[in-house]
């Protein structure tokens, strides 16, 4: 075969070697499960070959489909005639030598293998479920065959990555090899081994343990209810034990026509379009368009955290939990003993509920060093400052950080709203400051939005966006304006929220549409949870740079009484002691409904419909002005924030792709009408005017360069 092939067939003596080698991560794009089928074939036709290793190129084994392929009027083999039944059907034996990944498509390829083996360093999965569909290539009928159904029904309705070690004792793997081992070499000298194993061991004849499911005859539908809530709204989850039940209920071949018809219901669907929307736009984020080419980010081997609030201990967990030393500091001794206590309770909750070991926990610990001077940190390769969010107390902190950091140090800053270029200029290196918001709490949530400060370097940019990947955080880049991206586009969002109280709503009603709509909590319930103190000091600061600033009476008055949320026990709901659960609480009714008289604010009620389109649409044009003002390089970047700023739920792709389900011409018409009837808040966009009038998706807008 060609070298320029994405597969090719080599021997090792009487052992075929079948190569896939399609950078970066093998997928299986057009042409490589023709060359696996072509390839296998060919080593069936020599009799010289008494046995078949299939292994990849390169970091991968073969790490799934092609995603770019799905939702297209691609052409697929017939059962009988893929890769995965071409494998099944081979009279000769088949290792497949694992390492990096197996993932969706190449698990099932694996899965058609007579025999496994793995680096412990794989990892393998069927994650499927995550863009919207199922393990189309038999994967939900052999997994049950090789780990049980209730096992292989959590792996793929979870899509989780299971390392090999795992794999290997579920019983994925025949055999982990030592650390370090040479995979082709011992991948090789297995294939030998077993060459003359007859009757081949098919996955497909294996049915013991299947009988699990007729031990457990409710075992699906408690699998489905557990999922109930996480699930709502989605149909792959629900596909994808249909499928698992399936193979337990049918002969194997009559499974995989089931799995193809769960299959098909779901690659088109809505659900599926706005999940591989939000994949490639994750990928898409990370660009940056007008970086020069040939920009190298700095190395990070060692952090600073100065602020040992719960912000900044969540920051020294993601720096900890990534391997990362970090030094973090406070203006007292003890205010970073606090910060410490936080972090050991936060890692012992995670012990007690099983997501972390004991052993990981103290790892993870000595990682971090409370020190109390800034002299302490000065050799860090970066520091991020996390102190409390007003400018007259940051700014001295970054002088500071001028006089002690060495020579090149990243100097960041966790702002979640002030002007990066005031901190900047505070320094006499503007070059190497930054804007990195992390999102509460810190050591959970993934968005990392990178603000790029006026003097900021591309150097710095591109370090401050590499961090965030080493950290596992999803990067975003935003302009420098006040809440830059996440926070200024869901402003209104906030704004609405409360004037829809004004005009007769109840907290819980609005938190019931967000939740129905696909969200884990609803925005007041957020509220609480956050401080109702924090969303106060923004609009103090607002309003004084803003004389037209809208207040909001409602919201300021719950404040004034020392209402701030789950920390005071009542908010905009009460607290029982010790129970983050919110209970509607009549005395803020009370609140609401004297508020709005003295106001003279008409009462009225909202359909479901109003509500979510009155508080979406609000941000939606202000992410119109956002583009516009070239403060954001994508749609589909503002689309990433909310997915992993807030909440926003996945299978709707993200505020903006959700915008253009219902198209920028009905947004629009909608947005003028508000404006006629409310004012200035609703006032149109131009540039959503302008993609109205042009029938231009909002994903297809064309920013002003960023500034």
């Amino acid at each position: 075969m060609s070298e320029a092939q994405p597969v090719r067939l080599d021997t090792e003596g009487e052992i075929g070697v079948i190569t896939v080698n399609n950078p970066p991560v093998n997928a299986l794009s057009p042409g490589v499960p023709e060359g696996i089928v072509a390839a296998l074939r060919a080593a069936e036709a020599n009799p010289a070959i008494r046995a078949v290793v299939l292994i990849g190129a390169g970091r991968s084994f073969i790490a799934g489909a092609d995603i770019r392929q799905f939702g297209k009027n691609r052409v697929r083999p017939p059962l009988g005639q893929r890769v995965y039944d071409v494998l099944d059907a081979g009279t000769k034996p088949v290792v497949a030598a694992i390492h990096g990944y197996a993932l969706g498509g190449g698990l099932e390829v694996a899965m058609a293998c007579h025999y496994r083996i793995a680096v412990p360093t794989a990892k393998v999965g069927l994650p499927e479920v995550l863009i919207g569909i199922l393990p189309g290539g038999g994967g939900t009928q052999r997994l049950p065959r090789l780990i049980g159904p209730k096992a292989a029904v959590d792996m793929i309705v979870t899509g989780r990555h299971v390392p090999a070690p795992e794999a290997a004792a579920l019983g994925i793997l025949d055999e982990v090899l030592p650390e370090g081992a040479d995979l082709r070499a011992a991948a090789i000298a297995y294939a030998r081994r077993v060459a003359a194993a007859r009757p081949l061991p098919r996955v497909r004849d294996r049915t013991e343990k299947l009988a699990e499911a007729k031990a457990d005859p409710a075992l699906f539908d408690d699998v489905r209810k557990s999922i109930a809530r996480r699930a709502r709204n989605q149909k792959a989850p629900y596909n994808c034990i249909l499928a698992v039940e399936a193979a337990c209920t049918l002969p194997i071949d009559d499974g995989f026509k089931r799995e193809q018809e769960l299959f098909a219901e779901l690659e088109n669907s809505d659900e599926a379009r706005a999940l591989r929307y939000a994949f490639f736009a994750e990928r898409e984020a990370a660009k940056l368009p007008d970086l020069p080419p040939g920009v190298a980010p700095r190395d990070v081997r060692s952090a600073a955290v100065v602020g040992a609030g719960t912000m900044g201990g969540g920051i020294a967990m993601s720096f900890a939990d990534c391997g990362i030393p970090v030094k973090i500091m406070d203006s007292t001794p003890e205010a970073a003993a606090r910060g410490i206590e936080r972090i050991m309770a936060n890692y012992a909750t995670s012990v007690r509920r099983g997501s972390l070991t004991e052993d990981e926990m103290k790892r993870r610990l000595s990682r971090i060093e409370v020190v109390g001077d800034y002299a302490d940190i000065a050799d860090a390769d970066v520091v991020i400052e996390a102190v409390f969010e007003e400018m007259d107390v940051k700014k001295p902190v970054f002088r500071a950080l001028d006089r002690a950091m060495k020579p090149g140090a990243l100097i960041f800053s966790n702002t979640s709203a002030l002007d990066i270029d005031a901190l900047a200029a505070e320094t006499s290196r503007p070059g190497d400051v930054a804007g990195t918001h992390f999102f509460s709490p810190a050591n959970v949530m993934k968005l990392f939005e990178v603000v790029r400060g006026a003097k900021s370097s591309p150097e710095t940019l591109a370090s401050a966006m590499a961090l965030g990947r080493k950290i596992g955080k999803i990067p975003a880049m935003a302009g420098n304006t006040d809440g830059f991206v996440a926070n200024r586009s869901r402003a209104p969002f906030n704004s609405e929220m409360v004037i829809l109280l004004e005009e007769g709503c109840l907290p819980e009603q609005v938190d019931k549409v967000m939740v129905d709509f696909g969200y884990p909590m609803g925005p007041f319930a957020v509220g609480d949870l956050a401080g109702l103190d924090i969303g106060a000091a923004g609009r103090r600061r607002r309003a004084a740079a803003n004389p037209n600033y809208r207040k909001l009476p409602i919201a300021d008055r719950l404040v004034e009484m020392g209402r701030y949320g789950q920390k005071t026990g009542a908010g905009w709901y009460r607290y029982e002691k010790g129970d983050r659960t919110p209970h509607p609480d009549p005395e803020v009714a009370r609140i609401i409904r004297e508020t709005a008289a003295a106001m003279g604010v008409a009462q009225k009620t909202f359909t479901d419909q109003e509500i979510l389109r009155r508080l979406l649409f609000s941000s939606v044009n202000e992410a119109c002005r956002i583009l516009e003002e070239g403060k954001a390089y994508r749609a589909s970047d503002i689309d990433v924030m909310w997915l992993h700023g807030f909440g926003f739920p996945r299978y709707r792709g993200g505020l903006m792709f959700w915008a253009d389900q219902i198209g920028a011409r009905a947004v629009y018409d909608q947005i003028a009408a508000w404006h006629q009837a409310y004012g200035e808040r609703w006032t149109p966009a131009r540039l959503l005017r302008d993609l109205a009038e042009s029938g231009t998706p909002f994903r297809e807008a064309k920013p002003a360069p960023m500034t």
